[in-house]
């Protein structure tokens, strides 16, 4: 995700820096317009450059890796993947005091999708389950291991520190038992057998975008990788109601083991954020809240 800033000691870009990085190292595209463009997202800004361009920049060092990734990978993947993905059109360089590397993409159309609002639920989460199949269905050799993916028990200690944050705030109105329930079933779980798979490992609906209800993009691709499958189920509980979830459920074959880890670490990650972006990232906070009801509603 892109721009929310909500983490320490953010780089400081504008579109005065923006403007100097086009104009030095892309004289091709000097003068044209650099406006920001607003987002919830926490890693990256984001800048339209023209009609058809947008810049991302990281804003912490921790979205460094992910620009070498997407310029790495998204060459390769795109021809294998069923929906529009970023396309890197210039590799910037540090200069005029900005650290990191940062790239040029083409501009992808659409709007982002939102819990509660959406038009077309079961188109889209048939879209969306066409869109993870591919993914898995990709053999690439010598694939990065995905940021998320790994063991589900690497999550325990900061999911359960984070229900004990939650317990402190009452105003949330948050069932830490129930939710501490769940987790502990996802735990249970039999863990993911045979080989890696490829994973988007992000599909937060920030990352989505849509055209008349439909998926129409795929974006942020920086941590990608193979991995547990069930880290690609995020869209089930963070975006589709209840019966566009079992569509989106039964187009991919998942099992009752993926299905329980796929449910608990896109609770981990909604447990994790509402705390730390409560007051600070409505967006984010917003959508953990989502997840919340929705997995305590199939919970019951």
């Amino acid at each position: 995700m892109s721009s929310g800033q909500t983490h320490p000691d953010p780089r400081r870009v504008d579109e005065r820096l923006v403007r100097r990085l086009i104009d030095g190292q892309f004289p091709r595209w000097a003068g044209l317009p650099v406006e920001r463009f607003p987002s919830g997202g926490t890693v990256n800004a984001m800048y339209r450059l023209g009609g058809d361009m947008v810049v991302r920049l990281p804003l912490i060092e921790g979205g460094v890796a992910d620009v070498a990734t997407e310029r790495a990978w998204l060459p390769r993947l795109s021809p294998l993947l069923p929906t529009a993905v970023p396309e890197v059109l210039g590799e910037g360089v540090p200069a005029e005091g900005y650290p990191g590397p940062w790239s040029v993409y083409r501009w992808l159309p659409g709007e982002i999708p939102e819990a509660g609002a959406l038009t077309e639920p079961v188109p889209l989460a048939q879209d969306l389950a066409a869109f993870v199949a591919a993914m898995r269905a990709i053999t690439l050799p010598d694939a990065p291991k995905a940021y998320r993916g790994g063991p589900l028990a690497t999550l325990d200690a900061p999911t359960r520190a984070a229900l004990d944050e939650l317990r402190a705030l009452p105003e949330e109105g948050v069932d830490c038992d129930r939710l501490a329930r769940v987790w502990q079933d996802a735990l249970g779980a039999p863990a993911h057998e045979g080989p890696p798979r490829w994973l988007h490992a992000d599909l937060m609906p920030g990352n989505l975008l849509v055209r008349g209800g439909r998926l129409s993009a795929v974006i942020d691709f920086g941590c990608m990788g193979v991995g547990d499958p069930a880290c690609d189920l995020f869209p089930a509980w963070n975006l589709l109601p209840p019966g566009a979830r079992q569509v989106f459920r039964e187009a991919l074959g998942v099992d009752d083991a993926t299905w329980r880890r796929g449910r608990g670490r896109t609770l981990s990650q909604a447990l994790i954020a509402l705390p730390y972006y409560r007051k600070t990232n409505p967006a984010m906070a917003g959508n953990a809240r989502h997840v919340i009801r929705a997995v305590l509603s199939e919970s019951r």
